[in-house]
């Protein structure tokens, strides 16, 4: 279980206007990373270090944003200014966490700007919105060498410390882990327990910039 990526709902001007100003902080060039014609949502992709990667994501005007979960939380996210929706961590086997959760994960896919398309299977959104501060969970069908980190990669710039407001012990719960560090390659500063859950925000290591907070 390891960190995959982090999410961030397009603002009012669109995705790639909220994109823009994310690159001129941390210094590296998104690319197209498609739509998701099952979500009714596309993206731009920042590829980052250790193979993690932040996403905008902007809802489309399609029914599949208004009927699936995942264009339901980027729609929603969107519309009250945008921001950080949520956060993901891949697994090597979603057979556990269908059945804690008790549901099924569903298909997910997209064509980026490198012409090669991704699948995958996802679970969690329901309770990301729910509960903000819980990731969803992801499993690619594909090696690490298609992962969306690999292409036009970074090594520049890392996931330094997620900012979350909730309960670490309600995360651990999600997880299925009791684990003390459940995802060992970033920090977790708790630092608003009894605020709205949700990421707060995103620090990043970078060569030009130092720390960088977003």
């Amino acid at each position: 279980m390891k960190l995959d990526h982090v999410s961030f709902a397009s603002e009012p001007d669109g995705y790639k206007a909220t994109a823009e100003r994310i690159s001129e902080k941390l210094g590296v060039v998104p690319y197209d990373g498609g739509v998701h014609p099952r979500f009714g949502t596309r993206n731009l992709i920042f590829p980052l270090a250790n193979g993690h990667y932040l996403e905008v994501v902007e809802a489309l005007e399609h029914p599949a944003a208004l009927s699936t979960p995942f264009g339901q939380a980027v729609r929603a996210r969107s519309e009250l200014g945008g921001g950080w929706m949520g956060w993901c961590v891949s697994v090597d086997d979603l057979a556990g966490v269908e059945t804690r959760l008790e549901r099924k994960a569903v298909d997910g896919n997209r064509t980026p700007e490198s012409g090669l398309e991704l699948k995958w299977l996802q679970i969690g959104i329901k309770g990301l919105i729910a509960d903000p501060q819980l990731p969803f969970f992801i499993k690619w069908a594909a090696d690490s060498s298609e992962h969306p980190s690999s292409y036009k990669t970074n090594g520049d710039v890392a996931i330094d410390t997620l900012q979350i407001a909730g309960d670490r012990d309600r995360l651990r719960d999600w997880l299925g882990t009791q684990d003390p560090k459940p995802i060992p390659e970033i920090h977790i500063d708790w630092s608003s327990p009894h605020g709205t859950p949700g990421i707060m925000s995103v620090s990043f290591e970078t060569a030009k910039n130092g720390l960088v907070t977003i």
